[in-house]
This record gives structure tokens, C-alpha cells and sequence, in this order.
């Protein structure tokens, strides 16, 4: 066959891969490691180029390993080059896109130099190879600013820039047809003039099922920010969750921590001054209880979920702030996601951890000496991906939200069966993906607090049945104080507790999927609850 008919099949089915969000059916099972690929490209020998959580695999038809290159790889794409082949991948740590050459016959991998880090986050990344043979590389960020580079032995040189659709999480390069395929959501497939001396047009080249959701009527109320943090230092969805240590003899002395899924864990003051990074590997979730007893140890704890190796990292917080790394164990899940802590009766503390596929597993934190475990106590599942979730202590419920699907609430206890029963499902007032989520304890009721992504707002409501929607509510801009709003939020935390200044009646810490005035790496938003209370009329 020839090499055209194949690039015309292969286009095909990456067309189908985008529309569907870059997922390809196989006819039949893959063999060996190759089996287990988050992402998977053929090789001309009949070989494979696969990438895991390991990094990057050179392997035979059979799926056996010939060579790694460690790198935590996203976005694979290759083109054939002499004995071998032309990858690239993206080091999701360093945010740059990683050249590497393939020699089949030597059963090598080797890296080349990096192109430079974009000043967005890179949520696709694909290859073109022009007429003249010169390989180009394009680079797409989520809110569709858009790189083409060339690549010229050492040399890489930025081409253009380019306004592509927003969300975009997939690309390819059409060769022959001289196009680059982006997908637009639910809009569709469109093709870009792929030729940077050529019109920068595009056409749509098939159309998406695309739905309008209905929303409810009316704006929804504005609460502006009175603090922010300092951006982490990575680009791209990098900040996940927050959390709040309070320090009982200086209101004004309380800790955030918060998660950088691409590094760490941070540690800021009430003015947004980092005053920590842990570099701990990718952290998701982080939760905190202070005053708890472990193996007849009081402390102040926090715990995280760690995506390197799927287990549980756990944290010191010392009477001055100090946070201190404090052991891990494992969970022997395939994808740790989210999690949250409990202090049951006793006053000791355990967490419920879960998985992207919807299991839960419900420790109990114990301790050996200085070193820290956990007691496995009960499993149990949702139908679809959870991540956010919170427990309210004082009345053993654990909240937790499935994605796609709502909240759902069951007993803490671990003696107790894992009945679930939904709290609210998403439709007009609760808009997919349901992540965040936090409790806050007033005088005149207590209220959870939900991060409604798709909206871009916060939904509050009674954390006591039938659960009654108080309202919800939207960050803006704080143009006085130069701090922006919040968008595509993942975490949220509040607390009731005295911080002093506008916080005396507790805040709200708030995760920012897209840091603006001026545009930078994601950060996290403080808000007074006073405001937000205010604006709900909820005192």
C-alpha cells in the first residue's frame, strides 16, 4: 500500500480519535506493556512507542521493552526518519515538548533538546512535516492561544502564533492536505491551514453533537475576592486543592496549603506570601484536622494524595505553621484522585481516598514509632469518576461528589454500611464537573459549599436534609485590590473560624483555573465569608 493511502487511513481514524476525545477502539488486545499505554503510536518495524507513568517505552511487536526514557509523557506524536523515527512527547513537569529520536535498529531512545516552555499550559501537542520536509511542532493551551515551531537540527524557531478553539484537548497534522486537526468540544472537528506562509483559514470538517443546556434564569450574584496567593510555579492546570490550618493563639497566623499537582505542596500566609513549596511529586487533594490523637500522639495533620505513586502522603504542622513531611503508604489503586479527613469521636482521625474508576477506600491514620500507615476499614464505589468530597464531623456525613452525576451523602463510620443517598444531582442549579467542596459551620446553620465548574459558580446549600439551595454565587474581579476572579474551580475550602480583618467570620479559599491581571500560572483566591453571606442573605 502506499505511504499516501496509509496517511489517508491513519487521518481517518485520528479524526474519529478527536472527535471522541482521542480515543481509538482496538480490534483486538494489545500485547504486553503496550496494553497498559495511556497513549500508543506504530512503528515501521511493527514495533510500538508507548507512554505510562513510567515514561516513554521503545517496544517490540510483542509488547517486550527494548528501551525507556523516563519522562512523566503526555501528547505523543511521530513521524518516520530514516531507520527509526521522530517523537515527540511533553515533559508534563517542565511544561516543555521533549524531541526524541528512535533508532529501531539500535533499540534507542534519545532525547533531544527541549523546545521552550510556552508562556500557557499545554493541553495538545502534535507533529507536521512540511513539503520540504521540515518538521514543525504546534502547541495548543486550553483557552486557545496557540504555538507553531520549527525544528532545524539544534535550532528551534518560533513560526507563529495562532487563536485556535478554546478546550482543545487534541491535535494531529494532516501531511499531505498540508491541515492541522484540532477538536472544538462539542462543536466539531476543524481543520487550520497547517502552512504558515498560507492563509491562516479554517473549515469545519464535521460537526459534533452539539447541546444547549438549559440554565436558570438570571445572573448570579458577584462576591469579589479580598486576597489571593502568590502562582505557583508551573504552568498550566497545575493548582488543584486547598486547605486551612488555623492557629489558635493568632487568628492572623493561619496557613493555606495548597496542592501543585505538577510539584508539590504549598504553603502560604493570609497576605498570599508563599512561605513554603514541598516538592513532594504530584499532589491532588489535601485536607487538614488539627487536635487529633494518633497512636496517642496529638497533632495537627494534613494529608494529600500522591499521583506519582498512588499512595498517601501525610504532614506535621508544627504550633508555628511549619509544615513537615511525615511518611506515606500505599493504596494499590490504579488512579488516586481526590480525598478528605474525618476525626471521628475518639478524636482520632481517618480519610477516605478515591479512584478516577469511583472506588473509595476509608483508613483509619495510625502510627508505628514515627512512622505512619493506614488501617484499611471499608470499600465502596460510585458509578462514575468522584474527586472532591468533605466530611462533617460533628454529624458523621460524609459528602462527596461524583462528576458527572451530583453529591452524594453516607455515614462516616466505618462500622456503618455504605449506603449512599444523593444530596443533589446536576441540572440547572448544579452544572458538571462537581469538584470542590467544603463545610462551613455557622451559628445559624451549617452549609455545604459546592464548586459548580461548569458555570463557573459556587453553589451553597443546608448540609442538614432536605438540603435546601440557598443560592449560589460567582468571584469577580477585585479591580481596587488588582485581583481577578475564579473560573474552572477544582478545589475550595472554608472555615467559620476567626482570622481576623475581613475574615473574622471565616473564608472561603478558592482554587483559579485561570489566573488573569495580568495572565499567569493558576493561583488560589481568598474570600470573606461575610461577603458571601451577605450576598446570599444567609444571617
Amino acid at each position: 500500500m502506499k505511504k499516501t493511502s496509509v496517511n489517508r487511513i491513519l487521518n481517518r481514524v485520528l479524526c474519529a480519535a478527536l472527535l471522541s476525545g482521542g480515543a481509538v477502539a482496538q480490534a483486538a488486545p494489545l500485547p504486553g506493556l503496550a496494553a497498559k499505554a495511556s497513549e500508543l503510536a506504530a512503528l515501521p518495524d511493527g514495533g510500538w512507542l508507548s507512554i505510562d507513568k513510567q515514561g516513554l517505552h521503545l517496544l517490540d511487536a510483542v509488547g517486550k521493552e527494548r528501551a525507556l526514557l523516563k519522562v512523566r509523557a503526555k501528547h505523543l506524536d511521530l513521524r518516520p526518519q530514516g531507520d527509526g523515527a521522530l517523537a515527540v512527547v511533553l515533559d508534563a513537569n517542565a511544561e516543555q515538548v521533549v524531541p526524541v529520536l528512535v533508532d529501531l535498529r539500535g533499540g534507542t531512545l534519545t532525547a533531544q533538546k527541549p523546545f521552550p516552555a510556552p508562556p500557557f499550559g499545554i493541553e495538545a501537542a502534535c507533529l507536521y512535516r512540511d513539503a520540504q520536509r521540515i518538521d514543525h511542532l504546534f502547541v495548543v493551551g486550553k483557552d486557545g492561544q496557540a504555538e507553531q515551531w520549527l525544528m532545524h537540527g539544534e535550532q528551534r524557531l518560533l513560526v507563529r502564533k495562532l487563536a485556535l478553539p478554546p478546550h482543545t484537548k487534541h491535535c494531529r497534522a494532516d501531511d499531505a492536505a498540508q491541515q492541522l486537526l484540532v477538536d472544538e468540544g462539542k462543536v466539531g472537528l476543524w481543520a487550520y491551514n497547517a502552512e504558515a506562509e498560507g492563509v491562516p483559514g479554517r473549515k469545519l470538517l464535521k460537526r459534533g453533537a452539539e447541546s444547549e443546556r438549559k440554565r436558570e434564569a438570571g445572573a448570579k450574584t458577584i462576591v469579589m475576592p479580598r486576597g489571593q496567593t502568590e502562582p505557583v510555579a508551573r504552568t498550566g492546570d497545575a493548582a488543584d486543592d486547598p486547605a486551612i490550618w488555623r492557629d489558635p493563639a493568632n487568628p492572623a497566623g493561619a496557613r493555606i496549603l495548597g496542592t501543585n499537582k505538577k510539584q508539590g505542596l504549598l504553603v502560604y500566609d493570609l497576605q498570599g506570601k508563599q512561605l513554603q513549596l514541598l516538592e513532594v511529586g504530584r499532589l491532588n487533594n489535601v485536607d487538614v484536622r488539627q487536635d487529633v490523637i494518633v497512636s496517642g500522639r496529638r497533632l495537627d495533620l494534613a494529608v494529600a494524595t500522591q499521583r506519582d505513586d498512588n499512595s498517601v502522603m501525610l504532614f506535621t504542622i508544627a504550633a508555628n505553621g511549619v509544615v513537615t513531611p511525615a511518611g506515606a503508604f500505599p493504596t494499590g489503586l490504579d488512579n488516586i484522585y481526590g480525598m478528605c479527613l474525618y476525626r471521628p469521636r475518639d478524636g482520632g482521625l481517618e480519610a477516605f481516598i478515591n479512584d478516577k474508576d469511583g472506588s473509595f477506600l476509608h483508613y483509619r491514620i495510625e502510627a508505628d514509632g514515627n512512622a505512619m500507615s493506614g488501617k484499611l476499614l471499608r470499600r465502596f464505589k460510585v458509578g462514575s469518576q468522584p474527586e472532591g468530597c468533605v466530611v462533617d464531623d460533628r454529624n458523621e456525613r460524609l459528602f462527596l461528589g461524583e462528576e458527572k452525576r451530583g453529591v452524594w451523602t453516607v455515614s462516616a463510620r466505618g462500622d456503618a454500611p455504605a449506603k449512599l443517598s444523593m444530596v443533589i444531582s446536576v441540572g440547572p442549579r448544579l452544572v458538571a464537573d462537581v469538584e470542590g467542596m467544603g463545610l462551613y459551620h455557622g451559628d445559624k446553620g451549617d452549609y455545604l459549599i459546592v464548586s459548580s465548574q461548569g458555570d463557573n459558580s459556587y453553589l451553597v446549600l443546608d448540609a442538614k436534609a432536605p438540603y435546601k439551595v440557598r443560592g449560589s454565587f460567582r468571584v469577580g474581579f477585585n479591580l481596587e485590590a488588582g485581583i481577578d476572579g475564579t473560573s474552572e474551580t477544582d478545589g475550595l475550602e472554608v472555615s467559620s473560624a476567626n482570622f481576623g480583618g475581613p475574615y473574622g467570620k471565616g473564608m472561603l479559599v478558592i482554587q483559579d483555573g485561570y489566573k488573569r491581571l495580568p495572565d499567569g500560572p493558576q493561583n488560589f483566591k481568598y474570600v470573606a465569608w461575610e461577603d458571601v453571606a451577605k450576598a446570599l442573605q444567609l444571617d
